[in-house]
Order: structure tokens, then C-alpha cells, then sequence
């Protein structure tokens, strides 16, 4: 993999803090438009006999999506967060009508799930311009760390700090399988089209992306980002946090304001009186 194309380490302290990434405008129109045809055509189906086979087998013959997730913009992407050789676990294709005025529930994919560190990544495409009109995907940054079953937040109807997937064509996003998200309504005249791959890693996720900056003292900024929905939790927050950066960079001594070295402190040495 040519380090050119792979993330750094502020782009990976962002993922850790926000639960995804976005990559504006980063496939080609010509690529765009084939996956359309291909969602149209139904020329892309469901590999569910592909579950947990490496993704680098499936549409070798696709102009559309095969292409694309051979891009080494994105496949630079994929390897920073899985490392090389993912596993295909699931795709799915959303098309939202024109004038769809009902929204999906707040929710995180099929989350039972309990690794602690390791995870998944889903990439999200949108092959289209999707204005805000238009609803597009809405993320709650800062959510992916803390677990939940399916729709137990389907209750929820916004949060402080939400973030709305506004963007133009051949926009990319790439989120922690563990993020809470929802579709928006669809209340333009036109067909709303996103793709949704989940991938598997084979490896351990430790030091997979682009090193050279991983002093930076923007990596701080990054990870005790207050996103501000989670009130006075924040500081449970960044203590998932820390431990999912040790995780990421293997440095088990990694801290922050002493907040996990208070906690570990648990002597065993009996005093001598």
C-alpha cells in the first residue's frame, strides 16, 4: 500500500473521537453514474453466500463499485481502519423516493456486539448530489462508543451536535460500525440513491494508517472533543476514548489529565507494618 493514500494520524484521532470520516467529492462522475446504472439494472446483488470471504473477490467485473472500492484513494482508506485484505460482511442499497416525508428512527446497525476495541467499519456512498432538502444520512458524532441494541434509541428524535450527510456527488463517508445514524426524509421531486458497505478486519487494528505525524499535538485536540450531547458524561466519554487510542496505537501507557492512571492504580503489595 503506498503511503500516499493512507490516513494520518490526526485523520485517525478524528475517527476515534467522531466515529467516521468524510471524503468529499472523492469519486469520479464517470464512476458515480455507473453505480447508479448498476443499482438500477440490479446488476450488484446481495452476496450473502459472500459472508466473511475477502471482499477483493467480489465484483471484479463491476465499472461501478468494483472500481470504485479499487480505488487507491480508497482502498488507503480501508486498510488505515481494517488493515489489507478485508472480509465482506454485508452491502445494501437505499433508494428513497421523491416526496418521502417519513425519516428512519434513530439506530445503530445490528450492534450485538461485545468486542471492546476491535471493529468494523461501514462505508457510506452517495453517488449523488444530496442536498439537506434532499435528507441524506444524519450521524451523531461522538456515539460509536457507546453500545446499543439496534433502536433502543429510536425514542430519540434529534441531538445537540447532530450532523447531517450534506454533500455533492461521489462523497464517501466511513463510520465505526457502532455509530448511531438514521435516514432522513427525502422532500425533493427526485430518487435518492446511497450505498452501504459493511467490512470485517483480518488483522489487528494497531498502527495501520500513516505514522509519521502521530506527535502531533492536534491528535490531543482531536480526541477530548466535546460534542456536547452527552452533558456531564464527557469525561466517561474521553475515558472510552483513551482506551480505544491505546487500542489503535498499542500503547497501553497512553493517558490524558491521569484520568485511566487513577483507575488503574490498584496495588497489590501487602504493607509491611
Amino acid at each position: 500500500m503506498d503511503r500516499q493514500f493512507l490516513l494520518n494520524s490526526v485523520q485517525m484521532a478524528n475517527f476515534a473521537a467522531d466515529g467516521f470520516l468524510l471524503f468529499p467529492e472523492l469519486i469520479s462522475e464517470e464512476i458515480n453514474r455507473e453505480a447508479m446504472r448498476e443499482i438500477d439494472d440490479k446488476l450488484i446483488p446481495q452476496h450473502y453466500e459472500h459472508q466473511g470471504q475477502p471482499l477483493a473477490g467480489l465484483w471484479t467485473e463491476s465499472k461501478g463499485f468494483g472500481r470504485l472500492f479499487r480505488l487507491p484513494e480508497v482502498q488507503g482508506i480501508i486498510h488505515s481502519l481494517v488493515g489489507p485484505d478485508p472480509l465482506y460482511d454485508h452491502h445494501a442499497f437505499h433508494k428513497v423516493g421523491p416526496q418521502h416525508i417519513e425519516g428512519q428512527v434513530w439506530h445503530a446497525d445490528a450492534t450485538i456486539d461485545p468486542r471492546q476495541g476491535h471493529f468494523d467499519i461501514q462505508l457510506f456512498y452517495y453517488p449523488h448530489d444530496t442536498p439537506r432538502e434532499m435528507g441524506g444520512t444524519m450521524f451523531l458524532p461522538g456515539s460509536h462508543l457507546r453500545r446499543i441494541h439496534e433502536t433502543d434509541i429510536g425514542r430519540y428524535q434529534n441531538f445537540l451536535g447532530q450532523f447531517p450527510i450534506v454533500c455533492k456527488a461521489g462523497t464517501l463517508a466511513v463510520a465505526h460500525h457502532g455509530i448511531w445514524h438514521c435516514a432522513q426524509p427525502n422532500l425533493t421531486d427526485t430518487m435518492r440513491y446511497m450505498f452501504k458497505l459493511r467490512l470485517n478486519p483480518t488483522v489487528r487494528q494497531m498502527l495501520l494508517w500513516n505514522t509519521d505525524d502521530l506527535e502531533s499535538p492536534e491528535i490531543h485536540n482531536a480526541l477530548f472533543r466535546n460534542h456536547r450531547w452527552y452533558g456531564n458524561d464527557d469525561r466517561l466519554e474521553y475515558a472510552q476514548r483513551i482506551k480505544f487510542w491505546r487500542f489503535l496505537t498499542g500503547n497501553e501507557k497512553f493517558d490524558s489529565n491521569y484520568w485511566l492512571t487513577r483507575i488503574e492504580n490498584t496495588p497489590e503489595k501487602v504493607a509491611v507494618l
